[in-house]
C-alpha cells in the first residue's frame, strides 16, 4: 500500500537562511511593526465606536420570502394591519372609564396618531371595542402599526417608549409588540456584553497566566485579541452601511475573536519555547515557529473561515452578518498573530518567561515529572491506553455521543419572540400580560393578502374566505365581509360594516385574518400548507408567524445540503493539501458530525425540553429551537473543531515525515498538542461561557452550544477517538493514489 512518508530534509542551511524576505523585514523591523499596529488599532477603534448603533436585531427572516413580503404589504398599504407595537394601559386610580383616564388616553391616541412612522393604530379610547379592555376595567389597549422596515419601526418604538415613560399621567404604559421586544432585545444584549466581560475577564487573566507561563506571554493573545476585536468592529460598522447587519454580531465578534486570538497566539508561543528550550537562539527558535506552526494556524484559519462562509449562502441577514463578522475576525486575528507575535517574540527574547506568578507550582510538576520520567505525563499515558485497546475506545466514546444525540430526533423548530428575554424583563412581562387579560388581541393570526382589490369581486372574496373557514385547524376567518366558521358568515350592522371595510381593505387590495386552533406557530404550520395550496381570486401572499415558521424552515432546508456540501468539500480539500491522505479528511469530517450532533442533542434537551435550567441559568422554555440556531452553532463549531484537528494533525504529519510510524506518530502527536489544546480550549470555553451566562436565551443557546462543542471536542474526541481511528486504520491513514499524491508533493504545501 502506497504511502506519504516524506523524510526529514538533508542539509546545512539554518532557520534563518531560510527564512523569507517578508519575516527576515519584520524580524529586522519589529519595533517598528509593533508601532505601525498599534497606531492601526487606534484608528480602527475610532473608525468602528459607533458600529454598535448601526446593528439591529431580528433580520432572522428571508426578505425575500413570500410571509415576509405579506409583512410588508401590510404595514406599508392597510392601517388596518396586524400591530407591531402593542401598548397596554392601566389605570393609575379606578378604571380605564374614569374621567382622567379618558382624558389621557385620547391625548395619548392623538400623540401617536400624529408621531412620524405610524401607519395606524387602533385605541380603546378611539373605538371602544370590548376585545381592547380588560375585563376587570383597569386597563386598555392601544394597537399601533409602525412602518418602515424593522430598523425604523425600532427606532420609532423607542422614541414612543421613551415619551410615555416619562410623561404616564393617569394612565401607566408598558410596552410590547415585535418593533418593543426587538428593541428589548439590543439593549439586553448590550448590557449582557458589558457585564460579562466585567466578569469574565479577571477568569480569562488568570487562566492566561497558568497558561501562558508569563505575564509577558499572557499578554501576547490580549494584543492579537485586541486588534483582531477592533479591527472588525471597524469592519462591521462599513458593512452595517451596506446591509442589514445583527445585533449579535458584536457579541460574536468579541467572543470569537479574542478565542482565536488566544488559540493561534499559545501555538506560536509554545512552538517558539520548545525550540528554545532544543538550544535554538531567539531569531532561530521564530523562524521555525514562523514556518511550522505559523503555517499550521494560517491553515487552520483558513478552515474556519470557509465554514463560517456557509452561512453566507443562507438568505437570512442574520446569519449572513454572522458569517461576514465571523470570517472578517478569523481574518484579522491570524493577520495580527502572525505579524504581531513574532514581533513580540523577537523584540521580548529572553524575557518572555519573566514575571511567572506560579512559578514555584510550575517547578514542582516539572520535579514530579522529572522522577515520574515521559512515559508516565498524562497525555502519553492516554495515547498509550488508546494504542493498546482502541476497539473499545472507538466503541465506548462513540456510543457516548450517540447517546447525547439522541433528543435532536426530537428537535421542533420555532421563531423567537418575548420568551427569549428575562421573564422578568418589562417588555416580557407585557407580552405575558397580553395573553392573560387580552386574548382576543393577542391572537396571532395567519394573514392572507390580496393585491389589488378591484380585481377581486366582492362574491369571490366570499366565497374565498368561506372556504378557508372549513380547512383542518381553522377557528375563523375574519375579512371585509364579516366573520365566518365552518363555511358560514356572521351578519354584520352598518357601523360594523364601516369598521370592516377600514380595516381590511385600502386602495392597495384587501387582505383577510385566518384565526388557526392552534396558537402555537409550529403547530399551525399545515394550516399554512393549505391555506397556499387552495385556488384563490387573484395573487395572495400568505404571511403571519406559522407562515414565516414555514418560510424560515424550508429555507433553511433548501439551502443546508448547500452549506454542508461547501464545509465537506472545503475540509476535505484542505486536509488533503495538508497531510496528502484521503483517509484523515473524511475521518475528520465524521468525527465533527458525529461530536455536533452530541451537541445538538444536549441543546435540545436542555433549551427545548426545559432541563438543567439551574445548570445553564434560569430562561423561559418554548417547546423549540430558533430555526437558525443551530445553522450558527454548527458553522463557528465546525469551524473550531477543524481548529484542533489541524494543530494536533500538524504534529502527527510532522513525526510521520520523519520517520515515526503511525502509532508513534500519533503517540507523539497527542502528547506534544494534548495540553496545548486543553488549555487553549479552557481559554475558549472561558469565553464563551461569557455567552452562556447572557440573559437572552438565543446568546445563551449559542454559548451553551458552542461550549459545549468545544468540549467534546477537546477532550473525548481529539484525546480518545481520532486516535483510535488512526490506530486501526495504520499506514492506511496516510494513503492516497499516485496522481494524487503527486499532485501533493508539487503544491508544496508541506516541509
Amino acid at each position: 500500500m502506497a504511502t506519504t512518508v516524506h523524510h526529514a530534509r538533508s542539509g546545512t542551511r539554518g532557520p534563518e537562511n531560510e527564512a523569507g524576505p517578508l519575516l527576515r523585514l519584520l524580524l529586522r523591523r519589529r519595533g517598528l511593526v509593533l508601532v505601525v499596529a498599534l497606531l492601526l488599532m487606534i484608528l480602527a477603534g475610532v473608525a468602528g465606536r459607533g458600529a454598535g448603533d448601526k446593528l439591529t436585531s431580528g433580520a432572522y427572516l428571508d426578505p425575500s420570502a413570500e410571509s415576509q413580503r405579506a409583512a410588508e404589504a401590510l404595514t406599508q398599504d392597510f392601517p388596518g394591519g396586524p400591530a407591531n407595537l402593542v401598548l397596554i394601559a392601566d389605570a393609575v386610580t379606578g378604571t380605564v372609564d374614569s374621567p382622567q383616564a379618558v382624558e389621557r388616553g385620547r391625548e395619548l391616541t392623538a400623540q401617536l396618531s400624529e408621531t412620524p412612522g405610524v401607519g395606524g393604530l387602533q385605541s380603546y379610547w378611539e373605538t371602544p371595542d370590548p376585545s381592547l379592555r380588560a375585563d376587570d376595567r383597569r386597563s386598555a389597549l392601544i394597537a399601533v402599526q409602525l412602518t418602515g422596515g424593522e430598523h425604523a419601526a425600532q427606532e420609532t418604538a423607542a422614541r414612543i417608549i421613551d415619551d410615555i415613560e416619562q410623561d404616564s399621567g393617569a394612565l401607566e404604559v408598558g410596552a410590547t409588540g415585535p418593533a418593543a421586544v426587538g428593541l428589548a432585545v439590543d439593549e439586553q444584549a448590550e448590557s449582557d456584553l458589558i457585564s460579562a466581560e466585567m466578569v469574565t475577564l479577571p477568569i480569562t487573566l488568570l487562566v492566561l497566566l497558568l497558561v501562558f507561563g508569563s505575564a509577558i506571554a499572557a499578554g501576547l493573545p490580549l494584543l492579537v485579541g485586541a486588534g483582531a476585536v477592533v479591527g472588525t468592529l471597524a469592519v462591521l460598522g462599513l458593512l452595517a452601511e451596506l446591509t442589514t447587519m445583527s445585533t449579535y454580531a458584536l457579541n460574536l465578534t468579541t467572543a470569537l475573536g479574542f478565542g482565536l486570538a488566544v488559540d493561534y497566539s499559545l501555538f506560536l508561543v509554545t512552538r517558539f519555547r520548545e525550540e528554545r528550550r532544543a538550544g535554538r537562539s531567539v531569531e532561530d527558535a521564530v523562524v521555525i515557529a514562523v514556518r511550522t506552526a505559523g503555517r499550521t494556524v494560517v491553515f487552520s484559519a483558513v478552515t474556519v473561515a470557509l465554514s463560517l462562509s456557509a452561512l453566507l449562502l443562507f438568505p437570512m441577514p442574520f446569519l449572513r452578518s454572522l458569517g461576514f463578522a465571523g470570517i472578517a475576525v478569523t481574518a484579522l486575528a491570524v493577520l495580527t498573530a502572525v505579524v504581531l507575535v513574532p514581533a513580540m517574540l523577537a523584540q521580548v527574547g529572553h524575557r518572555l518567561d519573566r514575571a511567572d506568578l506560579f512559578a514555584p507550582i510550575r517547578r514542582r510538576i516539572t520535579r514530579r515529572r522529572a522522577r515520574l520520567g515521559d512515559d508516565r505525563l498524562t497525555w502519553h499515558r492516554i495515547a498509550a491506553l488508546v494504542m493498546r485497546r482502541p476497539v473499545p475506545v472507538l466503541v465506548s466514546v462513540s456510543a457516548v455521543l450517540i447517546l447525547l444525540m439522541l433528543p435532536f430526533a426530537g428537535v421542533r423548530f420555532g421563531l423567537l419572540d418575548h420568551r427569549t428575554l428575562p421573564a422578568e424583563h418589562r417588555v416580557a412581562e407585557t407580552a405575558e400580560r397580553l395573553v392573560s387579560d387580552f386574548p382576543a388581541a393577542a391572537e396571532d393570526p395567519i394573514t392572507v393578502v390580496l393585491p389589488g382589490r378591484d380585481a377581486t369581486p366582492v362574491a369571490e372574496l366570499d366565497e374565498y374566505a368561506a372556504r378557508l373557514s372549513t380547512l383542518p385547524g381553522v377557528t375563523s376567518v375574519d375579512s371585509v365581509a364579516g366573520r365566518y366558521v365552518e363555511g358560514q358568515t356572521t351578519e354584520t350592522t352598518g357601523e360594523q360594516a364601516n369598521d370592516l371595510n377600514a380595516r381590511y381593505t385600502s386602495a392597495a387590495g384587501t387582505w383577510v385574518a385566518v384565526t388557526p386552533s392552534a396558537a402555537d406557530p409550529a403547530d399551525a404550520r399545515s394550516v399554512v400548507r393549505d391555506i397556499r395550496e387552495q385556488p384563490a381570486p387573484g395573487p395572495v401572499l400568505v404571511g403571519g408567524s406559522a407562515a414565516t415558521l414555514v418560510d424560515a424552515t424550508d429555507t433553511i432546508a433548501d439551502r443546508l445540503p448547500w452549506a454542508l456540501g461547501v464545509i465537506a468539500l472545503s475540509t476535505f480539500v484542505l486536509l488533503f493539501l495538508f497531510t496528502g491522505s484521503l483517509l484523515i479528511p473524511v475521518k475528520a469530517i465524521v468525527t465533527n458530525l458525529l461530536s455536533l450532533s452530541a451537541t445538538f442533542g444536549a441543546l435540545v434537551y436542555v433549551f427545548q425540553d426545559g432541563h438543567l435550567r439551574w445548570l445553564v441559568g434560569d430562561f423561559t422554555p418554548t417547546g423549540t429551537l430558533e430555526t437558525t440556531l443551530p445553522v450558527l452553532v454548527f458553522c463557528i463549531a465546525f469551524g473550531l473543531s477543524m481548529d484542533y484537528e489541524v494543530f494536533l494533525l500538524s504534529r502527527i504529519t510532522e513525526a510521520h515525515r520523519t520517520g515515526a510510524t503511525t502509532a508513534e506518530a500519533v503517540a507523539q502527536g497527542l502528547q506534544r498538542t494534548g495540553g496545548l489544546i486543553t488549555a487553549a480550549a479552557a481559554i475558549l470555553v472561558t469565553v464563551f461561557l461569557a455567552l452562556a451566562a447572557s440573559n437572552l436565551t438565543a446568546l445563551k443557546v449559542i454559548g451553551v452550544g458552542l461550549t459545549l462543542a468545544v468540549v467534546l471536542d477537546a477532550t473525548i474526541v481529539r484525546g480518545l477517538l481520532v486516535p483510535a481511528i488512526m490506530r486501526l486504520a495504520g499506514e492506511a491513514n496516510w494513503w492516497a493514489p499516485a496522481p494524487l499524491r503527486r499532485l501533493h508533493k508539487r503544491l508544496g504545501l508541506t516541509d
